[in-house]
């Protein structure tokens, strides 16, 4: 009962620090062309962030049931996945990268279940289809996903770009930065919106992994009467799971991430408003495709590749391709790394029994 309690704990604590790592995400482009204050932005980012948790599940049922076997989850196998995920995400902020939370997290939930299951590599769901003949498994809803999303964002970003380009070629720029700044208010708000629909879910999927993990084992059979909801015979979000995701999420995003602010919004591009409107609904419109579909996305790597291809239409050289590289090698590193660390920790506490 304890270390469900504190797998709990950590999830929650992975969900706030997801806020404020990701706040970035969501309001850096607003900030650097200084259509919102620092204040306002995060104000905007959190509220949005809040009302997209509550929306939505489908990609808290890929976390709980579509990558590994629950068979050979249990809190204890949870918490190393969390710890290791906590660990990269808070190396990664103060390194001020903008890594992945979501391959964080997906990285140490296969390394632990993995050693759960005494190096069976079975135990991780590849590539399946459901009932529904619907693909399942870590390549379709993880892998390709990270590969292909980044290069959407890029080419949508460069695309919407080009199309504004073409419709506003004969504006004065007075009147685009005027118009756009205050479009671009509405794009971080569907940015936001968009990263709770989809970040938030995944820890939402890991607290009633949790939970069901403890119903299957016994853990929670000496509970009081009145804590029976938190007994999960089968996999299902409750509304109380939601919420509480959400909440927690909105405060880590009140807190910022001003690290990956800097990096995001000052010094991969410059932008002005029209620039940052494009990257914002670009990016938003493939992190919404993702949810609808129940695929974790990493909003980082959507929304970077988002600014990539927008400052790309500027100039080439414009973009700060070293600080990309840099990204580049911390988005390679964060499944592995994690794994591992997820891997290491679930054995070493296996042995320590």
């Amino acid at each position: 009962m304890t270390l469900i309690f504190l797998a709990c704990l950590v999830a929650l604590a992975f969900e706030f620090i997801n806020g404020f790592h990701d706040t970035a995400n969501a309001i850096a482009t607003s900030v650097s062309t200084k259509v919102l204050t620092p204040r306002q932005a995060i104000t905007l980012a959190a509220s949005t962030n809040l009302l997209g948790a509550l929306v939505g599940t489908s990609v808290a049922a890929t976390i709980g049931t579509g990558l590994v076997d629950a068979a050979y989850v249990t809190p204890q196998t949870i918490f190393c996945a969390l710890l290791g995920a906590v660990a990269w995400n808070l190396f990664t902020w103060w390194l001020g990268l903008p890594a992945s939370s979501s391959h964080a997290l997906i990285g140490g939930l296969c390394g632990a279940t993995l050693a759960s299951a005494d190096g069976r590599w079975a135990v991780i769901r590849w590539s399946a289809r459901d009932a529904a003949g619907r693909l399942e498994g870590l390549w379709p809803k993880v892998i390709a996903p990270m590969i292909a999303s980044p290069l959407l964002g890029i080419m949508g970003g460069l695309l919407v770009m080009l199309a504004l380009f073409g419709l506003l070629y004969r504006q004065r720029p007075h009147l685009i930065n005027r118009v756009f700044g205050r479009l671009q208010v509405a794009s971080a708000a569907f940015m936001g919106f968009s990263h709770g629909t989809n970040d938030a879910q995944k820890t939402m999927g890991i607290l009633t992994l949790i939970l069901f993990a403890g119903t299957q084992g016994g853990a929670l059979d000496g509970l009081p009467a009145a804590l029976g909801f938190l007994r999960t015979p089968v996999f299902r979000v409750a509304f109380w799971v939601k919420l509480l995701c959400a909440l927690t999420m909105a405060a880590g995003t009140a807190m910022g991430g001003w690290r990956i602010i800097r990096t995001l919004g000052h010094k991969m591009v410059r932008l002005q408003p029209i620039h940052g409107f494009a990257a914002e609904t670009t990016a938003a419109a493939i992190i919404q495709m993702g949810s609808h579909w129940g695929i974790p996305l990493s909003t980082t790597h959507v929304i970077t590749a988002a600014i990539m291809g927008v400052g790309a239409t500027k100039r080439w050289n414009s973009v700060k391709w070293g600080l990309v590289g840099q990204m580049a090698w911390a988005w390679l590193l964060t499944l592995p790394v994690t794994g591992l660390l997820g891997y290491a920790l679930e054995r070493a506490l296996l042995l320590a029994r």
